[in-house]
């Protein structure tokens, strides 16, 4: 008999060899109905898997994230299924489960598909669903592995053995079909209900421009087909949202070919909603006792040599920039943290001058994929509201709590309200991929745990997720359409610190190491402005919009008390404009609807001759006629209402 302890602390005594299946059963037939994957101590196997030694197990439906990851994972060997059979002699390479649904890059050589093709795809994928055919996971030698691709002329999946380990190989089978996987699958292709081909694009072969370009095809399934229409109905609303097209409307910011892509060139609508943000954030950094600083756009190869940065990100980072000067290289500034590093160390501090606050809207530069580009949301050159807090033990759980506070200010104050924040640890069976001292990285970890809890913050622990030089708390955000965004991050960093050879003086008169805090509120500017423009729909909060009114003058002989109006309204400190052109009021506010201006004050010549206006607000309200006295305090009642003092 083996002991299987359950999320509850509940413990069941069961044979050695019974599966995840067979103890959901155990516990209720209508659990058992529901369970699609499970997890045994802090690994995902299948439904099916033997359990032979005492452990921690945990079973996840559909409403779990891993249930959700296995579904999507399984129906990507649906969706390879399907294509093979459609499209004899393509040739697979990878298929992951994404955020939402999954995707297969494929080489479709003589073979092509569009847009006509997808109904072709979703209904075979669910002729093979609706078989119930078992996923069976089974071990091969590397031979065997690479036998059967080369067999099949695959060189993308013979790429991938050769990187394996013998005896680490697996197969996984369903209905006629065999794909390379490690596991964690549904039971059978019948849980599938409802599936959607969503989109097809180029992806390079491990996303390296050097490579063969595939096809990467999208998809997205679920278990009951009500639930794929609400998905559809999502995506359209999405459509509506989308940034790009917004930003377009709004004339907020644009591309161009001839200045790269991913480099964002922001209008002046855009560049003014950039600087109100700006503002905000520096007017609260202030009260909380930040110091602005700035730093150059490169640096010394060195200075990210030392930091780590270069090992980390040098290879897909943009090449360094050499100089006339034999062997010196620079390189454009992929973080703000090592000049900041350098910024603290330019001073002796002794524990009295603790905590030191630096922050900066700092532009980065990182070179992200031409395939990954999107937006603003994925960008090569952005800015963040980067800030670095230098700080004794003693003080480092007092500021955590208060990057909190002004993390919390920032979010509440542009409406995103519905979050969950994320602690971000190591992935312990991975510690490869961080540097520094593990016994630094137990109290980077707690202290943020420890503040999160002191904070009341509704909280998650997600393994892997931490940057590489120490672990962070993330804010996950829900849009208004039910999407989850990272807002905002705070890291605990033992590391840069020790780097750097940062110190202070200590009460006992002694040199010691300070913690340094990494936070940005924002994130980037870019991807924040972005996710501000779908989450609003373009309809920002009123102390934020480029333009709060617009004044339209019924006729030419309107326009001198239009002029008034407009004078008076910036005496009040409102932000607005007048449509003088020789256009149709109708169409006026028509367009002014089409730039979401939350208020058009239309003035006639019943207006002039009582000293007033007749406000109608965007989305088609007449709020009637009210002299500008009254509509100043109505724009100032509404603004307080949404933007309280930090």
């Amino acid at each position: 008999m083996i002991r299987i302890t359950l999320p509850d602390g509940a413990v069941k005594e069961v044979a050695s060899g019974t599966s995840p299946m067979t103890i959901a059963k155990g516990i209720s037939e209508g659990l058992a109905r529901n369970v699609i994957s499970a997890k045994f101590n802090d690994q995902i196997i299948e439904t099916s898997t033997p359990i032979t030694t005492d452990g921690k197990l945990t079973l996840y439906t559909w409403n779990d994230t891993e249930g959700k990851t296995a579904f999507w994972h399984s129906s990507s060997h649906v969706l390879a299924q399907a294509i093979e059979e459609l499209y004899p002699g393509v040739k697979l390479t990878i298929g992951p489960a994404i955020e939402n649904g999954f995707y297969y890059d494929v080489d479709f050589g003589e073979h092509s598909i569009s847009e006509k093709d997808f109904p072709e795809i979703e209904k075979k994928a669910i002729e093979i669903a609706r078989g119930k055919h078992d996923f069976k996971m089974r071990a091969v030698s590397k031979n065997e592995a690479l036998h059967f691709y080369k067999e099949r002329d695959n060189p993308y999946k013979v790429e991938l053995i050769e990187n394996l380990e013998d005896g680490t190989i697996t197969f996984c089978d369903h209905s006629t079909f065999t794909d390379l996987c490690r596991g964690g699958h549904i039971p059978n292709t019948g849980i599938i209900k409802a599936f959607k081909v969503l989109s097809a694009a180029g992806a390079y072969w491990r996303g390296d421009e050097k490579n063969k370009q595939l096809t990467r095809v999208y998809g997205i399934s679920f278990p009951k087909q009500k639930e794929l229409t609400q998905y559809l109905e999502l995506l359209e609303a999405a459509k509506k949202r989308d940034h790009r097209k917004l930003g377009k409307e709004l004339g907020l910011f644009t591309f161009s070919q001839k200045v790269g892509q991913g480099l964002p060139l922001w209008l002046p609508n855009g560049a003014a909603l950039r600087e109100r943000l700006e503002q905000f954030l520096k007017k609260a950094q202030k009260k909380a006792g930040y110091e602005m600083v700035v730093t150059p756009h490169i640096g010394q190869k060195e200075l990210y040599v030392t930091s780590g940065h270069y090992a980390k990100y040098g290879e897909d980072s943009f090449q360094p920039i050499h100089t006339p000067k034999d062997e010196e290289e620079f390189l454009l500034k992929p973080m703000n943290c090592p000049h900041h590093c350098e910024i603290y160390k330019s001073s002796p501090y002794s524990y009295k001058d603790l905590p030191k606050r630096y922050a900066e809207f700092g532009t980065v530069y990182r070179y992200e994929q031409s395939g990954e580009l999107h937006g603003l949301t994925r960008v090569r050159g952005f800015t963040q509201d980067d800030a670095h807090i230098f700080c004794t033990p003693e003080q480092l759980n007092d500021e955590f709590k208060n990057v909190i506070d002004l993390s919390l200010y920032v979010l509440q104050s542009l409406g995103f309200e519905d979050f969950t924040a994320q602690v971000s640890v190591r992935d312990m069976n991975n510690l490869d991929k961080y540097i520094g001292d593990s016994q630094n990285w137990d109290k980077a970890e707690k202290a943020i745990i420890n503040a999160a809890e002191e904070k009341n913050l509704k909280y998650v622990i997600e393994s892997g997720e931490a940057a590489f030089y120490g672990p962070k708390l993330d804010f996950m955000v829900k849009d208004a359409l039910g999407r989850n965004w990272q807002l905002g991050t705070i890291q605990v960093d033992y590391n840069l610190p020790e780097r750097f050879d940062l110190t202070y003086k200590g009460s006992d008169n002694e040199l010691h190491r300070p913690i340094m805090i990494h936070r940005a509120p924002f994130g980037s500017m870019e991807r924040f402005v972005a996710l501000l423009l779908e989450h609003t729909g373009g309809n920002f909060p009123l102390w934020l919009i480029p333009n709060q009114a617009i004044v339209l003058p019924v006729s030419e002989k309107h326009e001198k008390y239009a002029e008034k109006v407009l004078n008076s309204l910036e005496n009040n400190e409102i932000r607005a404009l007048i449509d003088n052109r020789n256009e149709t009021v109708g169409k006026k506010i028509r367009e002014a609807e089409v730039k979401k201006v939350p208020f058009m004050l239309i003035v006639g010549e019943q207006e002039e001759n009582s000293n007033k206006l007749s406000v109608r607000r965007h989305g088609g309200e007449d709020m009637g006629s009210m002299d500008i006295e009254k509509f100043s305090n109505l724009v100032a009642t509404e603004i307080n209402s949404t933007l309280k003092s930090f």
